[in-house]
This record gives C-alpha cells, structure tokens and sequence, in this order.
C-alpha cells in the first residue's frame, strides 16, 4: 500500500532531490518576481513546490492576488492528451500572492518531472478563470522560469 501521509512527503523533501527545476524570474524591468519551482517523483506522479517572491501587490481592500499558474509547451499550456482547459496536464492550482510571496506545495499525477523538462513554468498576471478556452484567460506572463533536470 502506497503511504499518503504528510510524514512521506516530508521525507521526500528531506532525503531527495528534485527531478526538475524551474528557477524564476520576471519578464520585463516592471516586474521582479522571483524564486524556484520544484518537481519530486511520488506516487506515480509528482510533488510540485513553489516559492515565490517580488509578485505585484495591491493594498486595496478585497484584492484576490491570484496568478495563473502553468506548464507551457512551445508556447501553450503542456496537454499531451488534448484534453480542454482546465485539465490540460499543465494547468496548475493558482498562485496565492500575500503581500508578494507565495508559497506552495501539492500533488499532481497529470505529469511526472522528467516529462516536463525542457518546458517552461508560467506565472500570469491574472487568475485562471477555470473555464475559458484555451488558458483560463489568465492574461500576460509575469514570470518565467525554463523547467531543467536536476543534477
């Protein structure tokens, strides 16, 4: 039986290394977020750990501060079985912006590390809407970062 306890994933963290890695940075001289994305093998698919600083904020009462969040292929999310937005196999929970970091961490079984390398992580300026076609209408790139094998 395959462990699904936090005390696995904690292993993970604490005796692997990742498989892949995207570090991140901005797109333009506006914008300064930076930071990594991690790709661990677990449980036939992969641990995904996000940390992120310098997104934009916006003191304004009520702001969401959500960001799209994918893996890109050539340019459009990665969805090796064509499959609509949002079950493309790139299309990735939003970022949380608070007060310009997020961080996060979850699982996915869409993909595992080494089929993503070679592709890009993408921040985008907006939230993914979840339904429009064929990306969520998450707006521009904020943040890139090329998804490389770990040595």
């Amino acid at each position: 039986m395959t462990d699904t306890s936090t005390a696995a994933i904690f292993n993970i963290l604490l005796t692997r290394d990742p498989i892949a890695y995207a570090q991140i940075s901005g797109v333009d001289d506006n914008t300064n977020p930076q930071g990594f994305v991690l790709f661990f093998p677990i449980w036939d698919g992969t641990l995904v750990l996000a940390d992120i600083t310098g997104l934009p904020t916006d003191e304004a009462a009520c702001t969401p501060d959500f960001y799209g969040f994918h893996v890109h292929n050539e340019g459009a999310h990665y969805n090796p079985g064509s499959c609509p937005h949002p079950a493309h196999a790139g299309d990735l929970p939003p970022l949380l912006g608070n007060h310009g970091f997020a961080w996060q961490m979850f699982y996915t079984d869409r993909f595992h590390p080494e089929e993503i390398a070679g592709m890009m992580v993408v921040i985008h300026k907006n939230p993914d809407d979840f339904t429009t076609q064929p990306s969520g209408n998450s707006g521009a790139f904020l943040a890139t970062g090329e998804i490389k094998r770990y040595v």
